[in-house]
């Protein structure tokens, strides 16, 4: 286990791995991993059972369909995620099925969802890097997106491993020194911005 994470706390192996990286191995990733990571994101805890997650998947077996989900990205997640095997795509229904009213935590759900595919495939020897650098509408023109649906986030999954082919400009990221805010910065009591006394 890599120890890139510089906690405070005895945290769990997953956590203390986890990180997204700029560069992947070339090796592809097995279909019973793939299913591995997507079930535990469906059994993430999410509001009245709703499961409003939805994810679109290509993988490097299927060239035609990981080119077209990675024309989805951005431009500069473009050129780092096209090495990658596993590309996908996270969406959230915002309604409710049983009722059809907003669901206000869809979001909120879906990123639950993620964080809990993430641990697993740091389980898995896997990494996982999210991108928010999408482009919404041309994802609902290709993949004809239900209104009922937002995208989310982009996610590349594989393994850990060093991309000879990655612009210098990623290399740089993907050593620079990781830091998070203090516990002060994050953890109310009394009122906002009162730091919690658990903390100190």
């Amino acid at each position: 286990m890599i120890d890139r994470n510089p906690v405070e706390m005895d945290l769990i192996p997953q956590i203390r791995s986890r990180w997204s990286p700029y560069e992947f191995s070339n090796r592809p990733v097995e279909a019973w991993k793939i299913k591995t990571i997507l079930d535990a994101a469906r059994w993430s805890a999410n509001s009245f059972n709703e499961q409003p997650w939805r994810y679109l998947l290509a993988t490097r077996d299927q060239p035609q369909e990981l080119a077209k989900l990675l024309s989805c990205l951005v431009e500069s997640n473009q050129t780092w995620a096209k090495h990658l095997p596993v590309l996908m795509i996270s969406l959230a229904k915002k309604t409710f099925s049983r009722n059809g009213k907003p669901n206000r935590v869809a979001v909120h759900d879906v990123g639950a969802a993620a964080a809990q595919m993430t641990m697993q495939a740091e389980a898995l020897g896997l990494h996982i890097h999210q991108m928010a650098g999408i482009e919404i509408s041309k994802i609902r023109q290709l993949y004809q997106v239900p209104d009922d649906f937002d995208p989310v986030a982009a996610i590349a999954v594989g393994y850990p491993g060093e991309n000879p082919d990655l612009h210098e400009d990623y290399r740089k990221k993907n050593h620079a020194p990781r830091h998070r805010k203090p516990f002060d910065e994050f953890v109310f009591t009394g009122s906002f911005g009162k730091p919690s006394e658990i903390i100190k």
